[in-house]
C-alpha cells in the first residue's frame, strides 16, 4: 500500500510553475493526505492491511474530499493531513464498487482552494498533465498521458476507459490528476509495469463520478442493484484465466472452486478475457444469482453454480464520527 512518508518523489520529475498556464501550488493546495485504520477482523484487512495512507482531493468547500476507495474500505478512522499542516478527522461518505471512487467529509474547517471538475473524455494521449500528491510540488510528477484503453482488475473490476500516465507517482493511491487548465481530471488508483519496462499509473477518469456523485452523497453508494460478486481473483496468465486467489468465506470458495481452476464459460458461453469474464458474470443478473461457471482442474472440465452476493454485505459498515 502507497505511503505518503516515503519520500519526496524525484527533483528530475517535479512539476515546474513556470511549465503550466494555472497557479500550480494554489492548484497543490487542494491535494491532501490521508490515512485510515481498519479493525483487524475487517474484510478487507487480509489483502489491503489495516493501516492505509494515500492522497485525496477537495472538490467542495464544504470539505468534501475524493479519493481512491481502497483507502477507506471499513475505516474506523480517517486523519486528513492538510497542505498548511493541520490534521483533522474525516469520515466516510461514500464508496462505489464499480469505478473504485470513495468520498471522505473532513470533519473540520478545510479553508483551501477546491480543484473543478474538467472533462476527461477530451483528455488526448501527449497531454501534459500533472499527478499531484499531498505535500505540493516536491511531492508531485510531471507526467503525460501514454494511454487511455480498458483496464481489468483481479477483484472483479472493470473499466471501460482507463487513463494511464508516465512517469510513474511513486505514491499513487488518490493523486490528483490535474490537467491543463488546474482542472481534476481523474484519481490514482495503481501502479503499474508497461509493456516498456517502465512503470506507468491508472488513474479512474473524472467523468465516471459525475453520474453517480449525488447518490454516492445522499446513500453512500449508487442507487439500484448490485452486481454479483462470486470473490475470485483471477489473472490472465499465459492466455489463461486462472484462479489465483478465493475470499474468505465468500461465494467461490463456499461452492467449491479452487485456486489453480482455469476459468472457460460463464453460463455455457466461453470467456475470452479478464474483462470479459466479469461481463458476462455481471450479464447472469443481480446480486445473488446463480452463475453458472465451468472450469478446468486437473483437465477435467467442471460446472459449477456460484451463488453470487453484493460485495457490500461483506464489509464493515463505516462508523460514523
Amino acid at each position: 500500500m502507497p505511503s505518503v512518508g516515503d519520500g519526496k518523489v524525484s527533483a528530475a520529475v517535479q512539476p515546474r510553475p513556470e511549465d503550466y498556464g494555472y497557479d500550480l501550488d494554489r492548484a497543490l493546495q487542494s491535494v491532501v493526505g490521508l490515512r485510515a485504520t481498519m479493525p483487524r477482523d475487517a474484510f478487507t484487512a487480509e489483502t489491503l492491511g489495516t493501516e492505509r495512507a494515500g492522497h485525496g482531493v477537495l472538490i467542495r468547500e464544504s470539505g468534501l474530499i475524493l479519493t481512491v476507495g481502497y483507502l477507506i474500505t471499513e475505516a474506523d478512522q480517517i486523519w486528513l493531513h492538510l497542505a498548511d499542516g493541520r490534521a483533522i478527522a474525516g469520515t466516510t461518505i461514500g464508496f462505489d464498487q464499480a469505478t473504485g471512487f470513495g468520498l471522505v467529509q473532513a470533519l473540520g474547517p478545510v479553508d483551501l482552494p477546491i480543484l473543478p471538475f474538467g472533462n476527461s473524455g477530451a483528455v488526448a494521449l501527449g497531454d501534459k498533465v500533472v499527478m499531484g500528491g499531498a505535500g505540493g510540488r516536491k511531492r508531485s510528477v510531471a507526467a503525460c498521458v501514454v494511454g487511455k484503453q480498458e483496464f481489468a482488475g483481479y477483484w472483479e473490476y472493470v473499466l471501460d476507459e482507463a487513463i494511464f500516465t508516465a512517469p510513474s507517482h511513486p505514491n499513487w493511491g488518490g493523486t490528483a490528476l490535474i490537467g491543463a487548465r488546474g482542472e481534476l481530471l481523474g484519481i490514482g488508483s495503481l501502479q503499474l509495469e508497461a509493456s516498456t519496462g517502465n512503470d506507468i499509473n491508472m488513474v479512474v477518469p473524472i467523468d465516471l463520478l459525475k453520474p453517480i456523485l449525488d447518490d454516492l452523497l445522499s446513500s453512500g453508494g449508487r442507487r439500484g442493484p448490485a452486481r454479483p460478486w462470486l470473490g475470485m481473483y483471477v489473472a490472465d496468465a499465459d492466455q489463461k484465466l486462472v484462479v489465483m486467489g478465493l475470499a474468505n468465506r465468500g461465494p467461490a470458495q463456499r461452492a467449491k472452486i479452487d485456486t489453480g481452476d482455469v476459468v472457460v464459460a460463464v453460463n455455457g458461453v466461453p470467456v475470452e478475457s479478464l474483462a470479459d469474464l466479469f461481463r458476462k458474470i455481471w450479464a447472469t443478473g443481480d446480486a445473488g444469482v446463480d452463475v453458472p461457471v465451468t472450469v478446468l482442474r486437473d483437465q477435467r472440465a467442471l460446472d459449477i453454480t456460484v451463488k453470487s452476493a453484493d460485495r457490500a454485505t461483506f464489509l464493515k459498515t463505516p462508523r460514523m464520527h
